[in-house]
């Protein structure tokens, strides 16, 4: 169980975002310390992530010590894998203290019966193909292959394959995701919120006796998401966390 207040972000994509992106970042996560309980990444932190033995990413340097000063000062942290930080481990669980997770997290957030997830791969029709490639970019034996590459040849590589530059948002806008979400929440009457991220599209809205979010992207609009025990509000960080909410929804009863 995760307390409130907790915040959700995700696609922050440092590594391919502006200056300012990291920038902004780093003062949302600085003014979080004393005033969240909880604050969860799904997924896309990083353009890249990759952990060898004694090496990590250079451009990870300034974040993560946000991070770790933000868990030192009594903050939960949950970081749900998405699909270009896959490949986290000891360095993000054990060294910096996270709760890292390759897959969805469930559970009880702020008093709400949560399911959180990146959302890569959910689509039926359209990520047909790339379900076959994530099994692939995941198989252990493609990531100790990938972790004989010198790191600035393997740097090198994801950097180039990656489309984050060129593509910031889904082709569709998100109405794949959003589908998904509420066919999900309509076979689970259990579940009072669904989070997905990946689309880079924020969302708050109510499907059944559900809600579904997307926190959306930080290269479009520096967006997050506020849950208390009654309310989910979507805000934009604007250099403080007392902006007012671009939505809200309340805790459905009953």
């Amino acid at each position: 169980m995760l307390s409130a207040p907790a915040y959700i972000i995700s696609d922050t994509h440092l590594g391919a975002a502006s200056p300012e992106v990291e920038r902004a970042l780093l003062a949302f996560l600085r003014a979080l310390r004393g005033h969240a309980s909880t604050l969860v990444v799904n997924g896309d932190l990083f353009d890249f992530w990759f952990e060898w033995k004694t090496v990590i990413p250079r451009g990870a340097f300034k974040t993560l010590g946000a991070l770790s000063e933000l868990k030192e000062s009594g903050t939960e942290i949950v970081w749900v894998a998405g699909n270009h930080d896959c490949w986290g481990g000891e360095v993000l669980r054990e060294d910096l203290g996270v709760d890292y997770r390759m897959e969805a997290w469930e559970g009880q957030l702020a008093g709400w019966q949560t399911r959180i997830e990146h959302g890569d791969g959910l689509r039926e029709r359209e990520d047909k193909a790339y379900r076959r490639l994530r099994s692939v970019l995941r198989n252990p034996l493609s990531i100790r292959l990938f972790r004989t590459l010198h790191p600035d040849v393997a740097t090198r590589i994801a950097t180039k394959t990656s489309h984050t530059s060129r593509d910031h948002r889904a082709r569709d806008e998100g109405t794949g995701l959003r589908a998904v979400a509420h066919s999900a929440l309509s076979a689970d009457s259990g579940l009072d919120l669904l989070v997905y991220a990946h689309s880079h599209v924020a969302m708050l809205e109510r499907a059944g006796k559900g809600v579904f979010a997307n926190a959306g992207s930080w290269l479009d609009a520096p967006t997050y998401l506020l849950l208390s025990e009654g309310s989910i509000e979507l805000h934009e960080w604007n250099g403080a966390l007392n902006s007012a909410a671009l939505s809200s929804l309340s805790r459905a009863s009953g």
